[in-house]
């Protein structure tokens, strides 16, 4: 992992020079969640300039990256970084609260997040992925396998929400996945045992032989309804 980041700092500065003022790792490789079979290295490149002569000059180097089975680094630069706050405020939160300097000074101390967007991104997008839950489950065929890669699939999406979600209610911040979902759990009164089985798998804690697909997913579907519920419910009361 650390070879990889520093070929990708070195492609970037190579082929923009000082238009790369900084390179920044998030996610779950700082956080401590992270996984090689399942997380993506997550890179934030920060340039002066963000034309397309400027774009094309990095494409090489996000190229490469692409092909080490990682997501394409976000792009901004600090300016549109501090404009888009309000349009990516679970993103940004979550820069702030875990995050590594690749290159640069550290800038995001300097970013406010406002929290009523935060609340209200976490709202709109838990229910976003509930709903794809729903549809992904209505084309997903009634077998084992692929039931299982459904919900390793959603997993990391649904337990960032989790997350904000507490953050959202005023809590401290979670230190792990399953410290998430046990905390959820407690706050909305569901049984979290579908997303603790996955988990396990996704850890390499259990095999797939040892989870009973059908009734993983009926508890996994549950639990999301229960959290998105409870969180329509708190945010509703909280306008008022």
């Amino acid at each position: 992992m650390e070879a990889k980041l520093k070929q990708l700092v070195d492609f970037l500065t190579d082929a923009a020079g000082g238009n790369v003022k900084a390179v920044v790792l998030y996610g779950s490789a700082v956080a401590g969640d992270f996984h090689a079979k399942h997380s993506n290295l997550n890179v934030l490149c920060v340039l002066e300039r963000s034309d397309l002569t400027s774009l094309e000059q990095i494409r090489p180097a996000m190229e490469w990256w692409g092909k080490q089975g990682h997501a394409a680094p976000l792009v901004f630069t600090l300016e549109e970084l501090r404009a888009s706050a309000d349009i990516f405020a679970i993103e940004l939160t979550d820069m702030k609260s875990h995050h590594r300097i690749l290159l640069g000074a550290d800038f995001l101390g300097g970013i406010e997040v406002p929290s009523e967007l935060h609340r209200l991104q976490v709202e709109r997008e838990l229910r976003t992925n509930w709903l794809r839950l729903r549809q992904a489950i209505l084309t997903t065929p009634n077998d084992d396998r692929p039931q299982i890669e459904l919900m390793l699939g959603s997993i990391s999406s649904f337990v960032t929400l989790f997350r904000h979600a507490l953050i959202a209610f005023g809590e401290s911040l979670p230190q792990s996945k399953r410290d998430t979902i046990a905390r959820i759990a407690a706050d909305c009164r569901a049984n979290a045992s579908g997303f603790e089985a996955i988990l396990s798998l996704r850890e390499g804690k259990k095999k797939e032989s040892d989870i009973d697909a059908r009734k993983t997913l009926q508890s996994y579907v549950e639990f999301v309804n229960a959290v998105t519920n409870e969180v329509d419910r708190r945010f509703a009361s909280s306008a008022h």
